[in-house]
Order: C-alpha cells, then structure tokens, then sequence
C-alpha cells in the first residue's frame, strides 16, 4: 500500500479546500463541543455563503409574483427568474432555455417525465429498464406508471464490484422497451456509469432515455449536447443551492409534443368553461406559484460551482476518495462496498458485528455526520446481501482532515464496542 500523504488538510489535487469550506458558514458549527466533520453531501449539499446571502438579497430587495406583472418590482423578479433559467441551461450545456423545467427535485422530474412522456405511450407487455442500482425515485414512479398500463419494470444487473456494463444493457433491450432510465452515479457505491456509451446505445435502439444526474450534477461536468441523452433531471439541494427546487431538462422536441402533467396558473394560455389551450414549453410544466426565491438562489449556486471549475471539483473529488480508499479499509472489520473503477466522491461501508445506525450514531458523538441505512436503494442492498449501510460522502468543502477525523473515531468505535 501506498505511503499516505503527509498533509491532511488537503489534497494533493491542489484544490484549495480550505478556503472553499471557508465560504460556508455552517461548516463552523461545533456538535457535541466538537467541530463538525460533514460528511452526508449526497443526502445534500451545505450551502455556501453566495447563495445564503442571495436568498436573503432577494427577500429584501427583489421579490414579487412572476410573470404577467406590470409593475417594475414583478418584472424585475420575473427577470431574474429567467436568468436562472438561462444559468441552468449554461450549467447543462443546453442551447435553449426552453428545455429547462424547474420542479421541486430530480424526483419530480422523473414523476413528469413518467406520466406525461411515458404512460400516454405505454401498451400492456411493454417494458421499461431500470438498474439494480437506482435511487427509488427512479424506480417507484415507473412502477406506477407501469402498474396503470399493464406494462412491467425489468431491471438490469450490475457486477460483483458495483459496474453497469454496457452489453447488460443491450441484452435487456427489446422490442417492447419503451424507456431506459439510468443513474450517472449510485448514490451509495459511488459507481459512474458509462451513461455516453449507454445514451448512443438507446439511440440506436430507438429507446429514449432518462439520465438521473442528482449525484452527477454535483460532481461532473455536463454536456447534455454531447451526452445524448433525451431526459435528465437533477436536484438543487446536492448542488450547493436550495432545498425545494429541481431541475427537468428535455429535448425540446419532446417536451413540446407532451401534453400538461399538473393544471393551473401560468401553464395556460386561454381558459374558459368550454376548453383550455396551454402555454408553450417549459411554462406548460411549471403550474402555480414556484419558489421564486429559491429558483434564483440555484442559479447563484450553480454560477458559483461552476466558478471553481467542474475539472477542479472532479480531482479535488477523486484524490479524497482515492485516500479515503486508502484509510478506511485500515479500521478492523471494516469493508468498503463495491470496487468500481470509477468512482465519484461516496464510500460506502459496514463493520463487522456492528449495525450501520449505531455506527452512525456513535459518530455523532464526535461530530461527525454520516448517512446510515438504505440509502433509498434498497433493491440495491438486497443485490449486496444487506438491510443496510454506512455512507460518507463528500463534497467541495471536505479535506484530508475530515477523513482522518472518520477513521480514527471508527477505529475508537471498534476498539469499544466490536
């Protein structure tokens, strides 16, 4: 095994760790008298100081009613609304602002795309593909939609390390297979998936594809045009901005030909009691009120991650995990799950003869936060042989530091209790 590095503090990317965390507030709380060591981003991301002073900004100076407001305060607002938009749309690589629908999470996109794309197309015998690896909200609203048209979800096995392979994908597709929806990252192995390689493949194959980038977009650049795909959705709260706003992004194309998911405001063009005609895209996917405030603190927080460079972000990321790889395994009775060969910034874990939750807890005692559990994967934990899991992952703010503070409160938690 490799010599560790010497400083802790951070990686040997270069990436100035120290004073990106410097920029979140809350990373200077103390729990139990100790300092806090976050370790829980991929639940959600903590928020940094732009994106904080943003929301209060908007509170204080720019808030009003979207859309069809004649005063100056309402078009101001509207327009920083769209300017969000137009930031989502950078962030993703998208040429047209159209393609970007602010939902409340990734989970809500997939929900749209289920039932206004997929199940109006859905006949009984027909097929979707999900991976053995997905998040449930990228199982349960196909399950639903399947359930309603007597069609079935068939899943795709992963291998032993934790990899979806490409040629699994292509042997599960058939004649019946109306929609792929693919993970970029599991949420509890860490896995990268092969998500190009897999978009041409549905091209191919006349299958579109939904792509969940909720773990990805934190982490990966994206490049929608070049990735392929024809579906990808991705959540606010695991990059950096607020809680309660999501992002859908579709072909325009596609998004045009679907019919309203939700009625309401804003989604229409003409209402009377003899019919509604809708609005165009993407505002016939955006019914009611938004979280306007919310809406415009994401396009803050995305200008700022992608301020630090995405490429930057990626091998800060990697030399954590590489040494996280390299640390954890030296606590006794402790098993890393899953070996992908690529992997972004999540280790997952169990102790021998220690359950998940009272290793998370004990770990609070010194200040650190863990997720323990499912994750919301259980069909993946039940692929691995387990009910449950510890999971650490990472994010801009993490340094070497914090992964020596888990390590070595794991081995106190062993040499006690194990």
């Amino acid at each position: 095994m490799s010599a560790l590095p010497a400083r802790r503090d951070e990686p040997a990317s270069g990436f100035a760790a120290e004073a990106v965390r410097a920029q979140f507030p809350i990373l200077a709380t103390r729990m139990r008298g100790r300092p806090l060591v976050y370790l829980d981003s991929a639940a959600s991301a903590q928020k940094p100081r732009a994106v904080i002073d943003a929301l209060a900004r908007f509170y204080e100076h720019d808030y009003a009613n979207i859309h069809r407001g004649v005063y100056e305060l309402s078009q101001r607002a509207s327009a920083l609304h769209e300017e969000a938009r137009r930031e989502v749309a950078r962030f993703l690589g998208s040429r047209d602002p159209r393609e970007i629908v602010f939902v409340r999470n990734a989970t809500e996109g997939v929900n749209l795309v289920a039932y206004a794309f997929l199940e109006p197309r859905l006949e009984p015998g027909d097929e979707i593909l999900v991976t053995e690896m997905e998040h449930h909200a990228n199982i349960v609203p196909w399950q639903l939609v399947a359930g309603r048209r007597g069609a079935r979800v068939v899943p795709v096995p992963i291998t032993d390390e934790g990899e979806l392979r490409v040629e699994d994908v292509a042997e599960r597709i058939g004649p019946r297979t109306r929609m792929l929806a693919v993970t970029w990252v599991s949420n509890v192995l860490g896995t990268i998936t092969p998500v190009h390689a897999i978009a041409e493949l549905a091209r191919r194959r006349g299958v579109p594809l939904l792509v969940d980038a909720a773990q990805a977009a934190p982490h990966l650049p994206i490049d929608v045009r070049s990735l392929g795909a024809d579906f990808l959705v991705f959540s606010g709260h695991k990059t950096y901005g607020p809680s309660g706003v999501g992002v859908l992004w579709g072909r325009a194309e596609l998004l045009e030909a679907m019919p309203p998911w939700q009625g309401g405001g804003d989604m229409i063009e003409r209402v009377s009691f003899a019919g509604t005609t809708f609005n165009t895209i993407p505002f016939r996917f955006e019914a009611g009120t938004p979280d306007i405030a919310g809406i415009h603190a994401l396009g803050v927080a995305l200008r700022w991650l992608r301020g630090l460079g995405l490429e930057a972000v990626r091998a800060h990321e990697e030399a954590l995990v590489g040494y996280a790889l390299e640390r954890l395994p030296r606590v006794p009775g402790l098993r890393v799950l899953g070996s992908p060969r690529a992997r972004a910034a999540v280790v997952a874990f169990t102790i021998d003869g220690l359950h998940p939750q009272d290793v998370g807890t004990l770990l609070d005692l010194d200040g650190i936060a863990i997720r323990t559990g499912h994750h919301c994967a259980m069909p993946l934990h039940e692929r691995l042989g387990l009910p449950a899991s510890a999971r650490a992952s990472m994010g801009v703010y993490t340094t070497l530091g914090e992964i020596d503070a888990l390590a070595a409160s794991l081995e106190r938690i062993v040499a006690r209790f194990r």
